[in-house]
C-alpha cells in the first residue's frame, strides 16, 4: 500500500491526487496563483476537500514548501471552518440562487480581516441558478484585489464556459482501491480486510468509503442493493425490491434530516420568542414557511442523493457480470457476493448486461433531471432489469 502525499499536511485527505496537490502547493507558494480556480472531479475524489485544503494553505502562517503545514492556527481554523477569511459555501436544497450569490459577492468585495486571502469556496457551483451564475460572473470578471474564489463542480461542463473560462483548472481523478484502502487502514485504524472491500465497494468515494469501513448498518445497506440483481425472477419480486429500496432511501435521507429539521424548529420558535411568550408574532408565519420549504428540498436532494448511491452499487453489479463474463483482468467490485453475479452471468450476455447499466441510468436521469417520482422511476427500471432480452422496453 502507498502512502499519502502530505501525510500529516492540509493535503493528508487528497487520496491519490498527487498532481493537484503539487500544483496547489506551487500556487500556495506564489507560483501560478490564480483569482479564481474550478475544482472538478467525479463524485468523491475530494473536489471541496482540495479546494479547503488549497484555502489552508493560503492562508497557512509557515513559507515556503512548508505552506499548509496543518498544524498552526490558521491551518486549523481553515480546516474546523472558523477561519474568519475563508468561507465555505454549500446547499442543502436542489440549487443556489440568486439573492444568496448577491450577498456572497458582496462580502467577497471586503477586505480580508487579516493580513492574506479571503477565500470563497461554493462546493456546489454546478447548482448555481441562471441568474446566480450572471451575478457571480461580475464578480470573477471584476475581482477584488485579495479574493479567491474556489467553485467545484462534478466537471467543467457542468459550468457555463463563460465562468469555466475565466478560472484555472484543478481536475481530480478517481482514487484507486489500493490508495483508499492505505487511506482507510492509516487513519480509520481499520484491520486491511476491512479496508480492501470497503475501498472497493466504494468505488473510489471517499466519504462513501469512510462510512462503509466505520458502520456495520451502512455495509448491510449495501448489502441489501447489490443482492437485488441475482433477486429479479418475477414481477413480483422486482415491484418488491423496487418498494424496499425506496423505502429505505427515504429512512436513510430521513435519518440525517429530521434531527436537523428538528433543531432548526427549535431555533426558530426561540429566535420569534414563541416558546416564552406563547404567542406566534406575525413575522413567524412566514419564517415558518420558508423553513419548511427549504427543508422539504433539502429532503428531497439527500433523498435523491441516496437513492443515487443505490444505483451506482446496482452498475457495479452488472459491470462486474460483464468482466467475469469476458474475462476482463482486475478484481470485482463485489467479490463478496460472486456467487450472485455468477447467476446474473448465467442468465444473460454481456451485451444485455450493458444494455442494463444503460436503463439505470435512464431512471437515474428521469429522477434527478426529470423530477420523476423515485418510487415510479424505480418500478420501471426493476421490470426493465427483469426482463431476459429487455422486451418490457
Amino acid at each position: 500500500m502507498t502512502a499519502a502525499v502530505g501525510a500529516g499536511t492540509v493535503w493528508e485527505g487528497l487520496v491519490g491526487q498527487r498532481h493537484a496537490i503539487e500544483a496547489l502547493r506551487a500556487a500556495a507558494g506564489g507560483h501560478g496563483m490564480s483569482h479564481a480556480w474550478l475544482f472538478t472531479g467525479p463524485p468523491g475524489s475530494g473536489r471541496s476537500n482540495a479546494a479547503v485544503a488549497f484555502a489552508a494553505a493560503l492562508q497557512c502562517e509557515r513559507s515556503g514548501v512548508e505552506r499548509g503545514c496543518g498544524t498552526c492556527h490558521a491551518c486549523h481554523t481553515v480546516l474546523a471552518g472558523s477561519h474568519a477569511d475563508v468561507k465555505r459555501v454549500s446547499t442543502e436544497g436542489l440549487s443556489l440562487g440568486v439573492e444568496f450569490i448577491r450577498d456572497l459577492v458582496r462580502s467577497a468585495a471586503l477586505s480580508p480581516a487579516g493580513r492574506g486571502w479571503q477565500v470563497i469556496v461554493v462546493e456546489d457551483a454546478d447548482r448555481l441558478t441562471e441568474r446566480a451564475v450572471n451575478a457571480l460572473l461580475k464578480a470573477i470578471e471584476e475581482p477584488a484585489a485579495r479574493t479567491v474564489w474556489m467553485l467545484c463542480a462534478p466537471t467543467v461542463e457542468d459550468v457555463l464556459p463563460t465562468i469555466a473560462s475565466r478560472c484555472r483548472m484543478v481536475t481530480l481523478s478517481t482514487p484507486s482501491a489500493a490508495d483508499v484502502a492505505a487511506f482507510l487502514a492509516r487513519t480509520e485504524g481499520v484491520p486491511d480486510a476491512l479496508a480492501s472491500y470497503a475501498a472497493n465497494a466504494s468505488q473510489g468515494h471517499i466519504g462513501r468509503a469512510r462510512a462503509l469501513a466505520r458502520d456495520e448498518a451502512t455495509r448491510n445497506r449495501r448489502r441489501d442493493v447489490v443482492s437485488i440483481p441475482a433477486s429479479l425472477t418475477s414481477l413480483g419480486r422486482c415491484m418488491d425490491a423496487a418498494k424496499r429500496l425506496a423505502e429505505v432511501t427515504k429512512e436513510e435521507a430521513d435519518v440525517v434530516t429530521g434531527d436537523l429539521d428538528a433543531r432548526e424548529k427549535v431555533d426558530l420558535d426561540a429566535a420569534y420568542g414563541v416558546v416564552e411568550r406563547g404567542r406566534r408574532p406575525r413575522e413567524y408565519a412566514p419564517a415558518l414557511a420558508l423553513l419548511l420549504k427549504d427543508q422539504k428540498s433539502r429532503a428531497k436532494r439527500r433523498q435523491l442523493d441516496v437513492v443515487d448511491r443505490a444505483l451506482m452499487d446496482l452498475v457495479s453489479v452488472y459491470r462486474d457480470a460483464i468482466a467475469l463474463a469476458t474475462g476482463a483482468a482486475g478484481e470485482l467490485v463485489n467479490g463478496e457476493i460472486r456467487a450472485d453475479i455468477e447467476q446474473v452471468v448465467a442468465t444473460a450476455s454481456p451485451e444485455l448486461n450493458l444494455r442494463r447499466i444503460g436503463w439505470i441510468f435512464e431512471a437515474r436521469e428521469q429522477m434527478l433531471e426529470f423530477n420523476v417520482p423515485v418510487p415510479l422511476a424505480l418500478e420501471s427500471m426493476m421490470v426493465a432489469l427483469m426482463a431476459p432480452d429487455g422486451s418490457v422496453r
